[in-house]
């Protein structure tokens, strides 16, 4: 184990050997093996946008099995997935590819402006499956914030006595929030901050813009001069937010976009003192072999093999 890893698994004090072990097992996966940087391909998005936004794009995506071999052909550190898509290839996949199943989604048949997922798997199932780590998404700023924290504190014990790793999907949102805020910046490292204290080991969020929404964190910021002008320093805000680095933290790719916007927040990621990128859409979207072409890019960007 490289001394990288070393050190990011010695940040988790609490944690038993198992996911001590799983925490592990993800930082030494794919081509960012012991780099301490992670590429994880996520695919929720069938469940929480549907099936035509998610695969129209690139039809062989509606097959499950397409979604483990492009993560394992590109070398990602893990594939995340809810219930039905990890059941329908983990045992072809088995031992193949580090596995996170997301226990709670939601979809957009109606208009939630203060969104609640429903839990939709479980720990035991995690289990079943082989998977390394549970996902589980939390909205900060949804009037129903609370039950989501106490949902997840349950699953997140549950998870850490099996020797399980916690990822939370961290996103500001609610009717207390402009569309804005959902990405400023004091918002953003409030939200990661609260996953951190929830007792995650891996963070997920946005990238954060220069815009602070709320009043009184705006009067800190300009008063202590918090430097924001450029991504890069916002990423280092973000990480610093979550235990002033010693909690893992990658950021979100987000809907498809072109590959110079891409590399450039993944250069603003890497120089801002991020650890990665949980990059669906912007993946699986595209044609297979440039899908490949495009994840080994971000990940030599990510070792430091491009400037």
């Amino acid at each position: 184990m490289s001394n990288r890893v070393q050190e990011i698994v010695s940040w988790y004090e609490s944690d038993n050997a198992g996911t001590k072990t799983n925490i592990a097992r993800l930082l030494n996966a794919g081509k960012l093996a012991g780099t301490g940087k992670l590429v994880i391909l996520p695919v929720d998005q069938g469940f929480e946008h549907g099936p035509a936004r998610s695969f129209a794009p690139n039809p062989g995506g509606y097959h499950p099995h397409y979604h483990f071999q492009l993560a394992i052909d590109a070398g990602c550190n893990a594939y995340a997935a809810p219930l039905g898509f990890i059941e329908a290839g983990a045992s072809h996949f088995a031992g193949r590819i580090p596995l996170i199943l997301k226990l709670n989604n939601h979809d957009v048949l109606h208009d939630e402006k203060d969104p609640l997922p429903s839990v939709t798997g479980s720990v035991q199932d995690a289990l079943r499956l082989g998977c390394s780590a549970v996902g589980f998404t939390i909205y900060p700023g949804s009037s129903h914030c609370n039950p989501m924290y106490e949902q997840l504190r349950a699953i997140a014990a549950e998870a850490k006595s099996c020797g399980l790793a916690v990822v939370v999907w961290s996103y500001p949102r609610g009717s207390a929030l402009s569309k804005e805020g959902e990405t400023a910046l004091d918002v953003v490292a409030y939200a990661a901050q609260i996953a951190a204290q929830l007792g995650a080991h891996i963070i997920k969020v946005k990238l954060p813009t220069a815009h602070l929404e709320q009043a009184a964190a705006k009067k800190v910021y300009e008063a202590e001069k918090i430097p924001a002008a450029t991504l890069a320093e916002r990423v280092k805000h973000i990480v610093q937010s979550s235990f002033d680095g010693r909690r893992i933290v990658i950021f979100s790719g987000g809907a498809k976009s072109d590959e110079k916007t891409v590399f450039d927040e993944v250069r603003a990621i890497r120089d801002g003192g991020g650890f990665g990128s949980i990059i669906g859409r912007n993946s699986f979207q595209r044609p297979k072999a440039e899908a490949v072409k495009f994840l080994n890019t971000i990940m030599a960007l990510y070792a430091g093999e491009k400037p």
